[in-house]
């Protein structure tokens, strides 16, 4: 079984290198977290693109919520996305779900086209979709798509356990061939019966912050997690 991904959220340049010295793989950048993680500036990704050399993920996302609005919005996203490829990002995390619950095709295929074949992370919208295998479904096969972030419920990684391991065991079928990426409300405790069901994407924030989001992200924490999900995975 391959090394897990370790993915942490960063919200500026100190969280990015503690991060990286505890050993995490990749970073998930945003802003305000009160609105549940919404796009960092370009100064922000340029700051943090200088102070670390692992990939970085960058939020789109300008309200709270996962609609991703009118048509205004929409541009404004576009035009966010656009400014943060030309300060060089390469990889982002987007994810915006319709009225009945299903998949904002329009939205999720505009910024697909400003994306041009960059890697992203369909996130935790899909946690709050009508039908999960249906949102696959609609995204199946877009460029750059290559990750899903979710805790198998809306309710957190606690109560989506049944979800994630009988999702992970589909990997390769139609709309399952993205990597699973296990996130919201993870805790050490959840990563065994995790590991030992095939999954080897794992996300936090708060739980590697002293404090939580009033904190910084605390390397020894995320140092105790890299040795937890590095840990010999239990068969049988």
């Amino acid at each position: 079984m391959s090394r897990p991904i370790f993915e942490v959220i960063a919200l500026g340049p100190d969280d990015a290198v503690s991060a990286q010295a505890g050993g995490a793989d990749r970073l998930e950048l945003v802003t305000d977290m009160a609105a549940d993680g919404l796009t960092p500036s370009r100064e922000t990704f340029g700051a943090i693109r200088a102070a670390v050399d692992i990939p970085l993920r960058v939020m789109l996302r300008l309200t709270d919520g996962f609609s991703a609005g009118g048509t205004r919005q929409l541009d404004e996203l576009c035009e966010a996305a656009q400014g943060l490829r030309a300060e060089g990002a390469e990889e982002f995390v987007l994810g915006f779900l319709d009225g009945s619950g299903a998949a904002d095709l329009e939205a999720v295929h505009a910024l697909v086209d400003v994306l041009d074949g960059c890697r992203w992370t369909f996130h935790r919208a899909i946690d709050r979709a009508a039908d999960r295998d249906a949102v696959r479904l609609q995204l199946a096969g877009l460029p750059g798509l290559d990750t899903y972030l979710t805790a198998g419920s809306a309710k957190g990684v606690g109560d989506g356990m049944d979800v994630l391991c009988a999702e992970a065991a589909r990997g390769g079928e139609p709309g399952y061939e993205p990597r699973l990426l296990v996130g919201g409300g993870l805790l050490l405790e959840h990563v065994p019966e995790l590991r030992a069901a095939g999954l080897d994407g794992f996300h936090v924030g708060g739980a590697v912050r002293a404090g939580g989001w009033s904190g910084a992200v605390d390397p020894s924490a995320v140092r105790t997690w890299r040795e937890v999900l590095d840990a010999p995975v239990a068969v049988g």
